[in-house]
């Protein structure tokens, strides 16, 4: 929203309220004749969007717009605080889901604006933790695959955080056997793992079944050919891959994430295989938009990869600042102070269009994976004394990008 990275607009983790210094996406495009509208899951403080450039804001926070719908359809909350839990959520009929609901304030917004131009956010929760919802089913069972790394054992030779948290996760996952009639959070086996990947493919149906609506409403509104449409994701879900659940890793399961673009005129499809940034996400926008650069925005636009140009292939960096990884209680994974430095640890990542993939940590194991010969990220060869070249010529590249960034971290 704002084509800044978190160490410097300070968002490292949910919740965090975005510095007022900062402006989002419509802020930038500094036109009035613009309707703007948010509509979904904001994780940049509880004030939400309002004053942000966005002139409508629906959300689905567990005490605003989505609760009093579903308190107006009869529905009532299940915890003391009048809130809705996230399973009482993800127990609702299809009619009732977050989805449906996000579809139905989209569809009104673009209705109510077909003739103006317009920005509209639509911003899914699913598909999310707890792994359930209204198909569960809609997907075989026996034809749901499971990543190559679920099936075999686990992988030691990856930060103490990892271990740590596939050792909670799975202390989690014992716990919810005798407290849960499914498993809804983790799982161990891999008929569990199975059985959450069925009912978390059954809620990227629902989201896509809202997602074909919206693109229905664009084109009863005679508006889908002068309208640019871009569907993409804050993060992935390792879903049982390297004995994980959920994100917080730099493994391709959760870090990498689809981002397609459809364009007004646009014919055929065409595929980049490039390695690209959602730093790069605002400045294409803009560009797409006829809007010159903002000089907050810290990528640049791909239009001219997108339309074909010859642009050189860029290395693609990624970050994360120390979070709130839980720790199974009297764990002997490794002392007490070497624990408590593990889930205190930074990562500066990047990965190279030649399929290189280099994580530098300052508390914490670095890794080194060749994406193109090892791409489930078994092998790290980071002190493989035979690849310190590359690690060598990918730390320079860090260092040389921190330094561009004004990132203060020391790895």
């Amino acid at each position: 929203m704002t084509g800044t990275w978190p160490h410097i607009n300070g968002c490292t983790r949910n919740s965090v309220p975005l510095d007022r210094r900062f402006r989002v996406f419509p802020e930038l495009m500094q036109d009035p004749d613009y309707r703007t509208a948010y509509i979904g899951k904001w994780h940049l403080g509880e004030d939400g969007p309002a004053e942000r450039g966005f002139e409508h804001y629906v959300s689905t926070d567990s005490h605003g717009d989505y609760s009093g719908f579903l308190i107006s359809k009869g529905v009532a909350p299940d915890k003391a605080n009048g809130r809705f839990s996230e399973v009482a959520i993800s127990d609702l009929s299809i009619e009732l889901s977050r989805p449906k609901f996000l579809e139905k304030y989209a569809c009104e917004f673009i209705e109510k604006h077909q003739r103006d131009p317009f920005i509209l956010v639509v911003a899914f929760v699913e598909p999310h933790s707890p792994y359930n919802g209204p198909l569960n089913d809609v997907n075989p069972l026996d034809e749901v695959a499971l990543d190559a790394t679920a099936t075999l054992p686990g992988n030691e030779e990856i930060p103490l955080r990892y271990r740590l948290m596939r050792e909670w996760q799975q202390a989690e996952a014992l716990l919810d056997r005798e407290r849960l009639p499914i498993q809804l959070f983790f799982g161990i086996t891999p008929d569990e793992y199975r059985s959450i990947k069925q009912r978390y493919l059954g809620l990227v149906t629902v989201v896509d079944q809202s997602v074909g609506a919206i693109l229905g409403c664009l084109e009863r509104c005679g508006i889908s050919e002068h309208t640019i449409v871009v569907h993409t994701s804050d993060h992935g879900d390792s879903l049982g891959a390297h004995h994980l659940f959920g994100k917080e890793t730099m493994f391709e399961e959760a870090a990498r994430v689809p981002c397609l673009i459809r364009l007004p005129g646009q014919t055929r499809q065409k595929m980049i295989s490039n390695p690209v940034s959602h730093i790069d996400f605002v400045p294409t926008l803009l560009d797409l938009l006829g809007q010159s650069d903002h000089p907050q925005c810290a990528g640049k636009s791909l239009l001219p990869l997108i339309k074909g140009g010859t642009a050189a292939p860029n290395n693609v960096f990624l970050e994360w600042a120390p979070n709130r990884t839980k720790v199974k209680k009297g764990s002997r994974l490794a002392r007490r102070r070497m624990i408590k430095r593990a889930v205190e640890e930074s990562t500066r990542t990047l990965v190279s269009p030649d399929g290189w993939k280099l994580c530098l940590r300052d508390k914490d194991l670095n890794e080194l994976y060749n994406l193109n010969e090892d791409p489930f990220e078994r092998r790290n060869l980071c002190t493989d004394s035979q690849y310190a070249a590359v690690v060598s010529r990918f730390t320079t590249e860090i260092y040389r990008w921190q330094n561009a960034t004004n990132d203060k971290l020391r790895l």
